[in-house]
């Protein structure tokens, strides 16, 4: 394959506008570039992930989940153009099944946390929501595939898991939301 990007800078979008891949251009704040958008900071966190070490499964399947959400993004940048299909949701939920199946049932509510591995996991699967929220406003004015849109709604929960995997493989328990807490105390500042 032949250099795809000879030259980063175009100057094409200094005007507010970016190119998709049709060849058309869009305003940079358009609900199609905000989904581009949510979906690339999404894949970026998971990469953060994928530096971490981890176990060899959950980077086998984030490496596969990179990969399709590079294609969703493909779709996004050209209109009607579909590379997901429901074959993709199919194996992120079997993925999700089997990260699932060791863990104890959930009881409470947890708090993103744990390990810094199962953190950035956490926060992946807060963009991920974003990202779904974002392909979900652009389907209401454009066809948008709907198996896109069942791949992110279940990649935020595939990544809920994975994060609960990951403390557990750590030995680190769930951070459980406590409804009955007591707040701390502090001392007032001595007024002057």
């Amino acid at each position: 394959m032949g250099n795809r990007l000879s030259k980063i800078y175009t100057r094409t979008g200094d005007d507010g506008t970016t190119g998709l891949g049709d060849g058309t251009r869009t305003p940079k704040d358009s609900r199609r570039i905000e989904a581009l958008g949510a979906i690339d900071e999404l894949n970026s966190c998971i990469g953060q992930l994928l530096s971490h070490d981890i176990p060899e499964d959950v980077d086998q399947c984030l490496f596969g989940v990179q990969h399709t959400l590079f294609d969703i993004g493909g779709e996004m940048c050209i209109p009607e153009f579909r590379l997901v299909d429901e074959a993709r949701v199919k194996e992120l939920e079997k993925s999700l099944d089997q990260f699932n199946q060791d863990l104890a049932p959930l009881k409470e509510f947890i708090l993103p946390g744990g390990t810094p591995a199962a953190a950035i996991c956490h926060s992946a699967r807060s963009i991920c929501r974003r990202a779904e929220r974002r392909v979900h406003s652009l389907a209401n004015q454009e066809d948008v595939s709907e198996a896109s849109r069942q791949y992110l709604n279940r990649l935020s929960d595939l990544l809920f898991v994975v994060a609960r995997y990951l403390n557990q493989r750590s030995g680190v328990d769930d951070i459980l939301w406590k409804h009955d807490r007591s707040r701390p105390k502090f001392k007032k500042a001595s007024q002057s």
